[in-house]
């Protein structure tokens, strides 16, 4: 998964990088809110937004992804505990709230979780008829078996499963199974996709012509 962090103080924005390298996910920290890119088109899995920044509120911030139609899940980390702090984040669009200080253990929980929901995936494994997957820690089974997969073959199935009803353009897997990078290209996704396509079954993934692919159930 690829985190995007928005945060001004430079002790947790590294502390916060660690932390997510840890648990084998990437992240991308930014501490004004004028160099946040666009979640959604940048592959990001899950936001942690602050809501003090040097050139702005982060619930402002929210409240134009949301009116933009922003769907990725947004965690908003903050000193601000009162009642009213908290459901003007929920208000804004803010799917989690969290208080500083707080343990590192229980953010990726929530990170965790609201990306479970996101998925539509009630448990951290999560299934797909036959298949399974573990985003956390990077494991996948079919019918029980574990699949030898590749960082990218796993990703390329990860972005697949997160919705067998939706049609992912090449565009987007290019840019979701390399965030830190160049896009993948379009022949190297073909590449990653026929290894794919050999470990789970060949009609397991639906070319759709001039628009992408689709996980079969």
């Amino acid at each position: 998964m690829h985190i995007l962090i928005v945060e001004d103080d430079v002790d947790l924005g590294r502390a916060l990088l660690a932390a997510l390298k840890a648990e084998g996910l990437t992240g991308l920290w930014v501490r004004r809110l004028a160099d946040a890119p666009d979640p959604q088109a940048d592959g990001v899995d899950c936001v942690l937004l602050d809501l003090s920044l040097p050139d702005g509120l982060g619930l402002q911030l929210l409240q134009h992804w949301r009116r933009t139609g922003l769907q990725v899940p947004v965690i908003v980390i903050t000193a601000r505990s009162s009642l009213d702090d908290r459901l003007s984040g929920f208000d804004s669009g803010a799917d989690d709230f969290i208080v500083k200080p707080f343990a590192m253990s229980e953010l990726m929980a929530r990170i965790g979780a609201v990306t479970r929901r996101s998925a539509r995936q009630a448990s951290p494994v999560w299934q797909v008829a036959d298949l399974k997957l573990e985003p956390r820690a990077h494991l996948a089974w079919r019918n029980g078996e574990p699949l030898e997969l590749s960082l990218r073959e796993f990703r390329l199935l990860m972005e697949l499963a997160r919705d067998p009803a939706v049609v992912v353009s090449k565009r987007d897997l290019g840019r979701r199974m390399e965030p830190l990078g160049e896009p993948l290209d379009a022949a190297t996704i073909e590449v990653h996709l026929s290894n794919l396509r050999r470990k789970i079954g060949a009609g397991r993934v639906r070319t759709v012509r001039g628009v992408g692919y689709q996980l079969v159930p």
